[in-house]
């Protein structure tokens, strides 16, 4: 848990006396490259920290493929907001790209924690914040550059994820076809 303490540090002042007692909100558990944390249909309950490995937040398109649309890296939340929120059922799928160790926190828990702690609940308004921006920042590369600009983009600004994740996932939260991502880094790397 020292990970999750590190990165609560990041963004407000804790102690270690009020850590251990937040620690008790959370949950630790490690799951399986390809491993499921949430899935299609069912109502999320958990948002997930990411201490060490990777996770694909993933829906399956009307072509039947899986379309990618976030990862998360360690020091990283991820969960289906909407359907943790709203107690509906979810859209998303959650899978571990690399074998991984998870902290997460159930809905009821992080309400009960921010209650008791209220500097949580502003760290969570810091992160959701960035994330927000970092999101648009996103649409704004998928309709403004070129197919290539997308992936060279993604791999400069981003080494920490390009370096993880498998091609075809890269090319699928891009937008892209893993054959087309091929087929530039081929000519670019030649």
């Amino acid at each position: 848990m020292k990970e999750l303490l590190k990165h609560l540090r990041a963004y407000i002042l804790i102690s270690e006396k009020e850590f251990q007692q937040i620690e008790m909100y959370f949950d630790y558990f490690e799951v399986k490259k390809k491993q499921n944390l949430n899935a299609f249909k069912n109502i999320s309950k958990y948002n997930f920290f990411v201490v060490q490995g990777c996770l694909n937040m993933y829906f399956i398109n009307d072509k039947g493929e899986n379309q990618s649309i976030q990862f998360a890296i360690e020091n990283w939340w991820m969960s289906d907001l909407l359907s943790l929120y709203r107690n509906k059922e979810s859209v998303l799928y959650i899978q571990a790209v690399e074998d991984c160790k998870i902290v997460s926190i159930s809905k009821d828990n992080q309400e009960k924690l921010f209650t008791a702690f209220p500097k949580i609940e502003r760290y969570f308004r810091i992160i959701y914040q960035i994330a927000y921006g970092a999101s648009l920042y996103r649409i704004k590369y998928l309709y403004q550059g070129s197919k290539a600009e997308r992936y060279f983009h993604f791999v400069n600004h981003h080494p920490k994820f390009a370096q993880r994740i498998p091609q075809y996932l890269i090319a699928s939260f891009l937008g892209l076809t893993p054959e087309y991502v091929s087929e530039i880094r081929a000519k670019h790397f030649s």
